[in-house]
């Protein structure tokens, strides 16, 4: 029997009603919020990612700004930017498009975005507060994860989930949250990446097994155990000469083998990716009332 599939786009538009409706709320209440992005050079993805972002964020009623720059923008003048934006009463949340060009340190960019408008979660003050159990950004990508599992009911207490991949961005951050003293009904989490000389050794073992390392198809059916609910972060391009793009797009999870063996699988597209946007709309409404 094929696993269930993990509808994030369904869930993630459940979530952009919702934020709309908070939205309208602080509006009524004076209060407009808004976000700025920062988008430097002209990487496909990240053109996407932010286009995306805007566009949601026009959905349900979010005031946003595109701050757009040549790759050869220097650091000083992302800083001097950061720097008014941190300032400006309008502006809520801030957020930097990742990566950034070799020449930028990347590190100086997200430690100057004021921690109360860090809607990315990255700033080293809300990694911090993550880690001892009162955050107030989860970084997108890993609160999307955990609500796909709140909202799917899906049971953590007593389990093994096993995270493959250890960004700051994705596998520390998931890993972090579900590691909090006190909260028994979170699972027991390991956590490996691509160096690990025996990973199947770890995945075979996983009752939840996410995966976050940008690598095509890297998992297959034999890595996972029976039962298991696979959540799928990565997204690539693999080139396609059938298709119109001349590519399509495939996570780090060999979906259609992993699907006979999981209990429940999101799919790539429309599993996480959907999830992260909505979840940085909830963190711009958050900011707003932080900001108030």
């Amino acid at each position: 029997m094929s696993a269930r599939l993990i509808d994030g786009l369904r869930i993630a538009a459940e979530i952009r009603q919702e934020v709309k409706q908070e939205v309208l709320q602080l509006r009524e209440a004076g209060i407009h919020p808004g976000l700025a992005a920062i988008l430097v050079g002209d990487d496909p993805a990240s053109k996407v990612y932010v286009s995306n972002k805007e566009r949601a964020c026009n959905e349900v009623g979010i005031y946003t700004e595109i701050h757009r720059f040549d790759q050869q923008v220097s650091e000083e003048s992302l800083l001097d930017l950061i720097d008014s934006l941190n300032e400006d009463p309008k502006i809520h949340g801030i957020l930097v498009q990742l990566p950034l060009p070799a020449h930028i340190k990347e590190s100086a960019i997200i430690e100057s975005v004021k921690p109360i408008k860090d809607v990315d979660g990255f700033h080293p003050n809300n990694i911090g507060h993550l880690a001892i159990g009162d955050s107030q950004f989860i970084p997108a990508t890993p609160a999307g994860v955990i609500e796909l599992f709140n909202r799917e009911n899906i049971e953590l207490g007593g389990k093994h989930a096993v995270i493959i991949g250890r960004s700051n961005i994705v596998g520390k951050p998931i890993a972090i949250a579900w590691m909090q003293k006190g909260l028994a009904e979170y699972p027991t989490v390991t956590i490996c990446h691509t160096f690990d000389t025996d990973i199947i050794k770890h995945t075979v073992e996983a009752d939840i097994l996410v995966v976050a390392v940008g690598s095509p198809e890297i998992i297959t059916g034999k890595m996972v155990k029976k039962g298991a609910v696979v959540i799928d972060i990565g997204i690539n391009r693999v080139d396609d000469s059938e298709s119109p793009r001349g590519y399509h797009l495939v996570g780090d999870v060999k979906f259609d083998e992993v699907k006979e063996v999981a209990g429940a699988i999101t799919p790539v597209p429309g599993g996480v990716g959907p999830m992260t946007v909505a979840m940085l709309l909830k963190n711009t409404v958050r900011a707003a009332h932080l900001n108030k």
